[in-house]
């Protein structure tokens, strides 16, 4: 999902941090759910690529994984502060969180696009977009982006999860939004997409919208970082990534070289 968290007070957590892997690794997991990467059931039960994906990684790297939701807006404290020992939750690599957090090889990467709603056909551009209300979910690199491209000409409204974005481009209480290439596809597919229209991808800009996605570690835990990484290029080489994308997505969505 390419997303950002607040770092104001991460680097004083990093000391209450324990360095050594435990038996059993915590994948922290947003609590919010991200369809079609990972959603929970009315059970409780998680599925959805990336979870699949994060159980074939540590399978491949012969971790004994445990999901843990955890509030997005604190999830990279909560790694910090030990109660996880890594993220896998659609964080991008961004050169902000490379100074606080370590990560792990990319395991996917999408573009970022813009949809219009309801009669919405405008190019993906600041000139576009001038004069619209264009939603983001809070504390993403979209955010980011849209605040250093849009913020002006743009009027942007911000969002606690992208499903509450998503219903109010159907309602035609914004014009466009602004979001991952892959979460989009499934909305547009869906009943409450019919409505609406794939504007096209915003120009790439590495440092805000990052490197891909890969997983986050703490500082030093290197040995862990590593199994990590030994699980991605194990999954991404024997095919087993591109057959649980498959099941998702009509296209692949990783694009680097190990």
């Amino acid at each position: 999902m390419n997303r950002i968290v607040s770092l104001a007070g991460a680097a004083a957590l990093a000391a209450m941090a324990t360095t050594a892997m435990a038996d059993q690794v915590r994948i922290g997991i947003a609590a919010e759910p991200y369809p079609p990467f990972a959603s929970p059931d009315a059970a409780g039960n998680w599925a959805g690529w990336e979870i699949e994906i994060i159980d074939a990684i540590c399978t491949a790297a012969e971790l004994d994984c445990v999901l843990t939701p955890t509030a997005w807006d604190g999830i990279i404290p909560a790694l910090l502060s030990g109660r996880i020992d890594a993220i896998m939750a659609s964080m991008s690599i961004t050169e902000e969180r490379m100074q606080t957090i370590d990560f792990t090889n990319p395991y996917y990467q999408t573009p970022a696009v813009i949809v219009g709603g309801q009669g919405v056909d405008v190019e993906p551009t600041p000139e576009g977009l001038a004069g619209l209300a264009l939603g983001v979910q809070v504390a993403t690199t979209h955010q980011a982006y849209a605040q250093a491209y849009f913020e002006g000409a743009t009027e942007l409204r911000l969002y606690q999860t992208q499903d509450e974005a998503n219903q109010d481009l159907a309602a035609g209480r914004i014009d466009a939004m602004q979001a991952d290439s892959v979460a989009m596809d499934a909305f547009l597919a869906s009943d409450l997409g019919n409505c609406c229209t794939l504007l096209g991808s915003v120009a790439m800009d590495e440092s805000i919208l990052g490197r891909g996605v890969g997983a986050g570690v703490r500082p030093g835990e290197d040995a862990l970082r590593e199994s990590l990484n030994a699980g991605i290029a194990t999954i991404i080489a024997d095919g087993t990534h591109a057959e649980i994308t498959a099941r998702y997505f009509d296209s692949p969505i990783y694009t680097y070289n190990q």
